[in-house]
């Protein structure tokens, strides 16, 4: 796959398809070390923030990729084509704390070129990301209390903001 450069102020994404319906893959931790885990992501946002472009994302404290997530400075996000779907899925199904989960996907994990998390040979988008803010959804501060139900187990997510590095994708992300 050819993917280019892409000026941040130049990306063009549909904001809600991209997380409704492509869905993202999430990768945090070190490509040289061998340490690093990804998982299927689905909510989350991209604008502006603090004057930097960003990513805001999600991940759940029980989920392998949170440990990864609070233990190391950056992360990636890669948009697979829609032939990847069944892969997307069992990104997000399975937990690598328990199976090599990279290996089973058949995805080529690539280095990148502004932070150490990986991306994904794979991807038609990369969004290098270096971590800028984290907190804990608080469930008092909810003004719709029907998104209480997204928590049954009370597993509040914890945001993290993201200041985009570095964009690189296919034609049909740029401007």
């Amino acid at each position: 796959m050819t993917r280019a450069n892409i000026d941040v102020n130049e990306l063009s994404v549909e904001p809600t398809a991209i997380w409704k319906d492509s869905w993202l893959l999430l990768t945090s931790g070190n490509l040289k070390d061998g340490l690093f885990n990804t998982m299927t992501v689905g909510w989350g946002s991209l604008g502006v923030m603090w004057k930097k472009p960003f990513v805001q994302v999600v991940v759940r404290p029980g989920r392998y990729t949170y440990e990864f997530m609070e233990n190391y400075p950056d992360f990636t996000l890669c948009a697979l084509p829609d032939d990847f779907r069944n892969t997307m899925s069992l990104m997000g199904s399975i937990s690598g704390r328990f199976k090599d989960k990279i290996a089973e996907s058949g995805l080529t994990p690539l280095a990148s070129l502004r932070v150490g998390s990986p991306s994904f040979e794979e991807a038609e988008l990369i969004l290098e990301c270096k971590t800028m803010y984290r907190d804990r959804i608080k469930p008092e501060n909810f003004y719709d209390d029907s998104l209480e139900m997204n928590y049954p187990l009370k597993d509040y997510h914890v945001v993290y903001f993201g200041e985009i590095l570095r964009a690189t994708g296919v034609s049909k992300y740029q401007r």
